[in-house]
């Protein structure tokens, strides 16, 4: 297995691995470390079933499922189906483009560690591939922010909002997305979690807020937790920050939600077709030093 760096801000191509197959455990090892690293993966020319994309995720923690069944391969809630597609009057699966720069997951308790994507259609257009997704670095953002942020903030403690998409996504024209009911408010209550977050396996400090779903910061006024957020998020999407994956079919990738934001590019037409299914891999291991060192521990040993 090989590891091309981008020799980017983010991004890292693994090479000669077969992800259809079970990973041994030095490979994987390296895995996890360069996607601590280069924060976004690339494994290119995979050829993989979802309950194999299924299989190789759940490795790195519990996997997200749809909540409500639907989107999603048939008796495999937590593969994820993402699609344009429209076929006998009936979409394929969720569209995955338009969505702010956000985190997945950071609205949950327990917050997202990766996401595992795996490219079946990609739109292309006079030879150029679409719907690229991009992607910004937190461990920079944050290296850079005026030291008296580092300070004031350095316990600071941010609320995450899941309705915040939702409403965003009703005020598109055109949209016929009703408020959410008590009942999906019950499901996704918002949680809190820290600006500042010491990532579990590098144990760098990580700017850990989001356009997309972070609402307010505790402790301050509405106007002044609204000032602050509005600066870190100019700061945090600075051009400097951004890496772009252009996708080929084939490709598999995943990234760190702990260290990076990220946004989907909706630059095709309902008739160019894309196709991709993913796995959301939750944090609910990766926090545990006792996880990380078992799942390193090969390297030690190689």
């Amino acid at each position: 297995m090989k590891i091309v760096p981008s020799g980017l801000v983010l991004g890292a191509v693994i090479e000669e691995v077969d992800l259809a197959q079970q990973v041994d455990p030095v490979n994987f090892a390296k895995i996890v470390r360069a996607l601590s690293e280069h924060g976004v993966l690339r494994f290119p020319r995979q050829t993989l079933t979802p309950i194999q994309l299924k299989q190789f995720s759940q490795r790195f923690g519990s996997l997200q499922a749809s909540p409500t069944g639907k989107d999603c391969e048939a008796g495999l809630p937590e593969v994820t189906i993402l699609s344009n597609i429209v076929e006998n009057g009936k979409s394929l699966g969720a569209p995955d483009a338009g969505q702010d720069w956000h985190t997945d997951m950071s609205y949950n308790s327990v917050v997202g560690y990766t996401n595992v994507l795996y490219g079946i259609e990609i739109p292309r257009r006079n030879g150029e591939a679409l719907g690229a997704t991009l992607f910004a670095n937190m461990k920079l953002a944050y290296d850079d922010l005026p030291e008296r942020y580092k300070q004031s903030l350095s316990t600071a403690v941010a609320v995450h909002d899941f309705n915040k998409f939702w409403e965003a996504t009703r005020a598109r024209p055109g949209s016929k997305r009703g408020p959410m009911t008590a009942e999906m408010r019950a499901l996704l209550p918002p949680s809190r979690h820290p600006v500042f977050l010491d990532h579990p396996v590098t144990g760098d400090r990580i700017l850990y807020a989001n356009p997309g779903y972070t609402v307010a910061i505790e402790g301050m006024s509405e106007v002044q937790s609204q000032e602050t957020l509005n600066f870190l998020f100019a700061h945090q999407l600075q051009e400097k920050y951004q890496y772009v994956h252009r996708w080929e079919v084939g490709d598999v990738l995943m990234w760190d939600h702990i260290g990076t934001l990220h946004m989907a590019n909706p630059d095709y037409t309902a008739s160019e077709r894309r196709l991709i299914k993913r796995c959301q891999v939750m944090a609910d291991r990766v926090f545990d030093p006792a996880f990380v060192q078992c799942v390193l521990a090969p390297l030690a040993q190689a």
